[in-house]
């Protein structure tokens, strides 16, 4: 572990086809409308949020996150999509309905917590800084996207984020769980199942992610939420 450094869950990712499916697939399966979220010009995406934060997972959102198809990128310079979201085997696989890919870990030193993970074999890639206008302000953060945009570990190993300014005092004030209201949606669990499951028992404790269980199996994402449809499991099947 870094230090006395606390990572912890920060945000799902549920990648959709477009964000319209993407809402729809959200009404039908959880009960509700996600909110509002905003656009990310460096990788031509955009995304809808919603709040499922506990005394637990306090920092705890939704993403519905789709390539934005009114984008325009640049003709040089384009970086492989984040998550994943150029790979072909995973556009087919949420072509028809959305789907849990992987989630966010929050970390107060994104520095510290990306050596921890070179320290046991792993590139989690370099910080890229973004930042989007909200409601209540700027939003602005770091978090670790390798130039070749996979994910690893079939989604199950978190992507980093640090929010605020590098030089910010308290990042976590400019946290999207600030503007996004209640949403009748909370996180129960997050538990994840890969055939490598000691590695990633490793890269966990060495960024102090304590509140996501590991089992050795398929690989898969589980989010179990609470929602005015009951329990609700959200499951990667190992994309």
């Amino acid at each position: 572990m870094v230090g006395a450094m606390k990572t912890e869950i920060d945000h799902l990712v549920v990648l959709a086809v477009d964000l319209e499916a993407g809402v729809q697939w959200c009404e039908a399966q959880l009960g509700i409308t996600p909110g509002p979220g905003g656009e990310h010009e460096l990788y031509a995406t955009h995304n809808r949020l919603f709040k499922i934060a506990t005394p637990a997972n306090p920092l705890a959102y939704l993403e519905i996150i789709a390539i934005n198809p009114h984008a325009v990128r640049p003709k040089k310079k384009q970086p492989t999509r984040w998550f994943d979201m150029d790979d072909a085997t995973l556009r087919a696989a949420v072509a028809h309905e959305p789907r849990l890919v992987h989630f966010v870990a929050s970390t107060p030193d994104l520095l510290a917590a990306r050596m921890a993970l070179r320290m046991v074999g792993i590139d989690r890639g370099p910080a890229v800084h973004a930042s989007r206008r909200t409601s209540k302000g700027v939003l602005n953060w770091q978090i670790s996207v390798r130039a070749d945009g996979q994910r690893l570990f079939n989604g199950a190993l978190p992507s980093l984020i640090q929010w605020g300014k590098p030089v910010a005092a308290d990042p976590l004030r400019l946290h999207p769980r600030n503007s996004l209201p209640r949403s009748g949606v909370t996180l129960q669990s997050l538990t994840v199942q890969h055939p490598s499951a000691d590695k990633l028992q490793a890269a966990f404790e060495a960024i102090g992610l304590s509140t996501v269980a590991i089992t050795e199996g398929a690989p898969d994402i589980i989010a179990s939420l609470n929602t005015p449809k009951g329990l609700v499991q959200l499951h990667s099947l190992g994309i």
